[in-house]
């Protein structure tokens, strides 16, 4: 070995300065463009700063230093944008959960206890009850007559069958409550439905009342009040049974609150049928009446005469009907 040679690495000359590797020939590569950084190996050949370094790395057994950060070859570990996005997306959705509550349109809780207080308001003389009213007595009797464009319609509302459900229909009845609200839900076959001041089924009074037993049987004619499937849930919607067929439905055993019988209609059973032939939306959206019929005007009085059955008329079995929605009878 020689003696400038210790262990593998090279020991420069001990006298003078350390010499200069030669220079590449004129206009041989890239290191003449004023690239201050090459030089040539021993073969002639262009080699960078680099490139010797590695070189010498390699000679010694010296590993390279880590560097953080991205790295030529090495994969970026940074976010991409594709992914900033998506999480600027998710923090504005949630912002505006917290802000306009739930924005993907589920719908209101039912029962007329969540009317909204503008459609309350606009019904009635400024004397109706904000809270269950007084139940009618047992053998009490009342007329409430209907009027509508389409004819009278007269029922007799008995406080035997249901009388918290009675009481609280006559009490709104007696401050013009019903006046203008009209007939929104028609069931060819089983029951139009009215009473709710919002006009889509959502609506009541802006209380609620007590269930009572069920007391009679669902038959054409039959006047009962509307609710939903939890308990405590009647306000004021109601409805008039079109076919005696239409009891099989309405008593159900999947029926846990039954729907509080009111009365019977006495007479104006052929204005009930006319309305129930009006356009609907079809059971698939909930037969929502088209050109809704309104109640121009709904007063009581006290019974002038025994609870007389409505005129006759050819049963229909009705047809099937909607999921149940807020305050309306499942046929």
């Amino acid at each position: 070995m020689s003696s400038s040679r210790r262990r593998g690495r090279r020991v420069p000359p001990k006298h003078g300065a350390r010499p200069l590797p030669p220079l590449p020939p004129s206009g041989s590569g890239p290191g003449t463009a004023g690239d201050t950084g090459s030089s040539t190996d021993a073969l002639g050949r262009m080699t960078t700063r680099s490139q010797n370094r590695a070189a010498k790395r390699a000679t010694t057994g010296v590993r390279a230093k880590a560097v953080r950060g991205r790295t030529s070859g090495r994969p970026n570990r940074g976010f991409s944008p594709l992914l900033i996005g998506l999480a600027v997306a998710a923090i504005v959705v949630v912002a505006g959960v917290i802000v306009l509550g739930n924005p993907f349109g589920a719908p209101s809780p039912s029962g007329s206890a969540e009317a909204t207080q503008g459609a309350v308001a606009s019904h009635g003389d400024g004397t109706c009850p904000t809270s269950q009213p007084a139940s009618l007595a047992a053998g009490d009797l009342r007329t409430v007559t209907i009027k509508t464009d389409k004819g009278t319609i007269v029922m007799q509302i008995d406080g035997s069958r249901a009388p918290i459900a009675t009481g609280n229909f006559v009490a709104l009845v007696a401050c013009h409550f019903y006046d203008g609200i009209t007939f929104h839900r028609l069931v060819p076959g089983f029951v139009i439905q009215g009473g709710d001041p919002a006009g889509d089924g959502s609506g009541g009074p802006g209380y609620t009342i007590k269930d009572d037993p069920l007391n009679g049987t669902y038959k054409r004619g039959t006047v009962a009040m509307a609710r939903t499937g939890s308990p405590d849930s009647q306000g004021s919607q109601f409805f008039i049974v079109l076919s005696d067929d239409a009891n099989a439905a309405l008593t159900d055993p999947s029926i846990t609150y039954p729907y509080a019988i009111l009365g019977e209609v006495t007479s104006g059973m052929d204005v009930v049928d006319t309305i129930a032939a009006m356009p609907n939306s079809g059971s698939n959206s909930g037969n929502a009446a088209l050109n809704p019929v309104a109640m121009t005007s709904v007063t009581v009085s006290a019974a002038s005469s025994p609870t007389a059955s409505p005129a006759a008329s050819p049963s229909a079995t009705p047809g099937p009907g909607p999921t149940p929605s807020p305050e309306q009878p499942q046929p």
